[in-house]
């Protein structure tokens, strides 16, 4: 239960965070109608609070609204997916070829010792820790643009397809990291088209990729997973 005794500016960003934590591993299932009563009740908060919360996270496109009905958890819906995974592979491709002209040598290096700290796998990393670890590398690549609001739209997107890529990162662990490097040295380079091109083909996936991980996503919902902890 969330303490009710906090400011009103508090309690929303609590509230905020345990509902978004939810909508993201899909604690609450696809499609799911959130009663706001049993809501309050269950977090100790008040409606308005908890309104607030509830209309940031739809503003930010993890929870749906419909007049007369309330909100909902967003579906699990392969073409949207896609579509989200074209707006990064758009906006990240932009970004390294900004990385490549803006990032300094002493950033560049903080990103290699990143690299090499994280990059001893062995299977004994789970997919959410290897997705973490994969958004740090993208969003440094994008923070040295020093454009804030590049880097405020690729964590949205993150958070909209981190579900989805916890079930991928199981398919790529032995790939991404590698990958990594190369895109790395490719910028230290300041080789601009090949940075570009090694990003562009990091991030696309085709739309019957997405669809059979999606697929593989709603079994991990509604059968369970031990590659996948949602608890």
């Amino acid at each position: 239960m969330i303490p009710t005794e906090d400011k009103p500016s508090s309690s929303v960003a609590r509230l905020y965070d345990h509902i978004k934590d939810q909508a993201i591993s899909f604690r609450i299932k696809p499609g799911e109608r959130l009663n706001e009563v049993d809501l309050a009740k269950k977090l100790g908060a008040s409606r308005t609070p908890l309104r607030e919360a509830l209309n940031r996270l739809t503003a930010e496109g993890l929870l749906t609204f419909e007049r007369g009905r309330g909100f909902f958890c967003r579906e699990l819906k392969p073409r949207e997916i896609f579509e989200l995974y074209q707006l990064r592979a758009t906006l990240e491709v932009a970004s390294v070829r900004l990385a490549c002209e803006s990032a300094t040598d002493k950033e560049l290096d903080e990103v290699k010792d990143f690299l090499l700290e994280t990059g001893t796998d062995r299977g004994s990393l789970s997919s959410e820790q290897l997705v973490e670890f994969d958004e740090i590398f993208h969003e440094r690549i994008v923070s040295f643009t020093r454009n804030s609001e590049m880097a405020r739209v690729l964590k949205n997107v993150n958070e909209r397809i981190k579900f989805f890529r916890w079930v991928d990162m199981d398919n790529r662990r032995n790939e991404t990291q590698h990958e990594h490097r190369n895109i790395l040295q490719a910028i230290c380079a300041r080789d601009v088209d090949k940075a570009a091109e090694l990003m562009n083909r990091h991030i696309t996936r085709r739309l019957d990729q997405i669809t059979a991980a999606v697929k593989e996503g709603y079994a991990r919902i509604y059968m369970g997973s031990e590659g996948l902890d949602l608890d």
